[in-house]
């Protein structure tokens, strides 16, 4: 096999054995922390909605979400319980082959403590020596007496390391069976909980079906105000984007006089944004960034993706979201996601406010706001406030996020980092 693609094959059998290695128990209990952080969050929620008495739509898919969340703990909790079996095992292998490697070492340092309590005393060692043929002998007899005495302080000194291994393994199984007998108590816990979550959720469920068709008509009209409001947000786009290319075409004709008036036509007229200079190095920059934006809100899940999609309730209805929505907590505020300028402020309802904030020709919009703390103009940074996200009559408090690039939207997800 030719050298290069010896090294190749190395090279990929290490790579692949990397990428293979299961977590470890540091990572898996990090994951858990995540985990019960959400699941926190989410009993924080349905408390929210609950006080409120309100829909139960939103009490299920709370619900629905949190028993998600269960399940993915109690599936982290077992795999550390079987990484601590394997260590266990591990560790008893190892004392199996300490406890067999000590009694052979003591067998060996027996007899060579009763060999030397034989040849004990000073006179039969003089006698060693003084029976030698010659100096040379002499000398070696000698050298063989001063190993002798090396090789049974190294032999003690084995034993007693050895000896140090094994208490330190065996206290390392006591530490991982009490560990394991916890984690143990506390899935079951959990399983315990989960099962009432479930029983929750079916109440939930069928308290909906009794009533459907009023659950039905308030989402079919929620669609059609989230559809109004979409145009809304499209012109207030169309609007920024117009505003961005008249400044852009004022100062082209202040640094160029010689600017013809169809130039001046063409940039004001584009449904695009024509970038300067530096509104390009902010749009790359901002692009340079998708999937490691923060997130709009401090805490919060999503509560609707983006796209059309089945209603997470009524399977059989169609909703459509040009961003997400974010379900977070009473009284959040809302914060932009990559510094830029305000480039709308604008009151959608009576009650709803929403932000515009460009990045070179990109936007980032964010709608159900109920107080605004910028305004047009200003330039923000990243995880600014922006204002403060409106809870709604049925207790529930949710920022809509969107993304585009121009007129054209993008799934925020896809832009924001994994948390």
């Amino acid at each position: 096999m030719p050298k290069f693609l010896l090294t190749v094959l190395v090279f990929f059998c290490f790579t692949l054995k990397m990428w293979s290695q299961p977590p470890t128990q540091e990572q898996l209990e990090e994951r858990k922390a995540r985990i019960q952080m959400e699941i926190q969050e989410k009993e924080q929620l349905l408390k929210s909605v609950k006080s409120k008495e309100k829909t139960v739509v939103g009490q299920l898919l709370i619900q629905r979400e949190k028993i998600g969340l269960k399940e993915k703990l109690i599936k982290t909790t077992e795999k550390q319980t079987k990484l601590l079996n394997n260590d266990i095992y591990i560790n008893q292998v190892k004392i199996n082959q300490l406890n067999k490697d000590l009694d052979q070492l003591r067998k060996d340092y027996a007899a060579m403590i009763l060999k030397s309590y034989k040849s004990r005393s000073e006179q039969s060692r003089a006698m060693f020596l003084l029976s030698s043929e010659n100096f040379l002998q002499a000398y070696k007899r000698a050298q063989y007496m001063k190993q002798y005495a090396s090789y049974r302080k190294m032999q003690g000194q084995e034993i007693e390391g050895k000896t140090k291994q094994l208490m330190g393994y065996t206290n390392q199984i006591v530490v991982q069976k009490k560990e394991k007998e916890k984690l143990i108590v506390e899935n079951e816990k959990e399983k315990e909980q989960l099962e009432k979550e479930k029983e929750e959720q079916e109440k939930l469920a069928s308290q909906i079906q009794k009533e459907k068709g009023k659950i039905v008509a308030e989402i079919k009209k929620k669609q059609s105000e989230t559809k109004k409001i979409d145009g809304q947000i499209k012109k207030l786009v169309r609007d920024a984007i117009a505003a961005a290319n008249r400044r852009t075409a004022a100062a082209n004709a202040k640094s160029n006089p010689k600017i013809t008036t169809a130039e001046k036509a063409r940039i004001t007229s584009s449904d695009k944004i024509i970038l300067t200079p530096e509104g390009k190095l902010v749009s790359d920059n901002f692009k340079a960034n998708k999937g490691r934006l923060p997130w709009p809100v401090e805490k919060g899940a999503i509560s609707l993706g983006y796209g059309d999609q089945p209603h997470p309730v009524f399977k059989s209805l169609i909703v459509h979201n040009s961003g997400i929505e974010i379900s977070t907590e009473s009284g959040a505020i809302a914060r932009a996601v990559f510094s830029g300028e305000v480039a709308q402020v604008q009151q959608i309802t009576p009650l709803k406010k929403a932000v515009l904030i460009k990045h070179g020709d990109f936007f980032t919009i964010y709608q159900n706001l109920s107080s605004v703390n910028v305004q047009v103009g200003d330039k923000v940074s990243a995880k600014e406030t922006l204002g403060k996200i409106r809870t709604d009559a049925d207790g529930q408090t949710v920022l809509k996020f969107l993304v585009s690039q121009n007129s054209v939207y993008f799934n925020p997800t896809t832009w924001l980092s994994g948390r």
